[in-house]
Formats: C-alpha cells, structure tokens, sequence
C-alpha cells in the first residue's frame, strides 16, 4: 500500500495559509475546516504552491503557553515549523509509519515532482493498516470455515 492509495481513498485537498497571516486568522482557518495543521505555501500561478513550513494547533497552543504576546501581533512566519518532512506518492505506507513515529510527526505533506499533491496524517496512516488487518482477518477467517 502506498500514500498514492491513500490520497485516493480520502482526497487530496490540503489547506494552505501565507506566511504573512496573523496566528489569530490561522487559528480561525484550523478551526472552520476542522483540520489540526494548515501548510504555509508560497503561491506561484507557475510553478504551484511551495511549501515553506507548517503550522499545527500544538504549535499555537504552544505560543499561547508561552506567554508572548496577542495572537493578533505575530505571523504564521513566527512560529512556524520550517524544517518540514514530506512524503511522495511512491512511499509505502510501513516508511511513512517509521518516519512519522521515529520523527514524531502528525502530518506528512505529500509532494510529487516538487508539486504539492496532498497530505496525509498519522490518523490516515493507521487507519490504513487497521483497514488492512481487518480485510486480512476477514480472509483468514473464510479460509479456515471453509
């Protein structure tokens, strides 16, 4: 199974934001697509969105914690996580398992000849593997009744 299935079973549609919106904005886009992260994408009618980092609800409510300030007066840009880890469509589902657990990662860009094509979570992942196991189950199960 690979993360092409997977973007084919769930979609592909990713929420992006700008570097430049406000922590206060974001905090609005999370919570009216009831998604955990949101991609910050530099927008290019050519060459499509880069990925410059991500911001995650961990991420704000880190901010929050810390005490620095209205979230109205920083930037996505603030705190985001630059350092991103992508996938590609190719990668099995088991590599993506290991490196989202090793890297502690929740969301995984995926991006294919550079171009963003979707995003999986660690939510979508097991998922996956619990769907698997359960056909597996199943066909074991039929094999010994029958």
């Amino acid at each position: 199974m690979t993360l092409h299935e997977i973007l084919k079973a769930k979609g592909s549609k990713v929420h992006t934001i700008s570097p430049e919106t406000t922590l206060e904005e974001a905090t609005r886009v999370l919570v009216h697509h009831n998604v955990g992260s949101l991609l910050v994408c530099d927008r290019d009618l050519g060459a499509g969105e880069r990925v410059l980092g991500i911001i995650t609800e961990r991420d704000i409510i880190r901010f929050c914690a810390s005490g620095k300030g209205a979230l109205a007066a920083f930037t996505v840009a603030d705190i985001m996580t630059v350092d991103v880890f992508t996938g590609c469509p190719e990668d099995s589902v088991e590599t993506v398992m290991g490196l989202m657990t090793t890297r502690r990662i929740r969301h995984l860009p995926v991006l294919s000849a550079g171009r963003l094509v979707g995003l999986v979570s660690i939510g979508d992942v097991v998922k996956n593997q619990l769907d698997r196991l359960a056909m597996e189950n199943q066909f074991m199960k039929n094999y010994i009744t029958s």
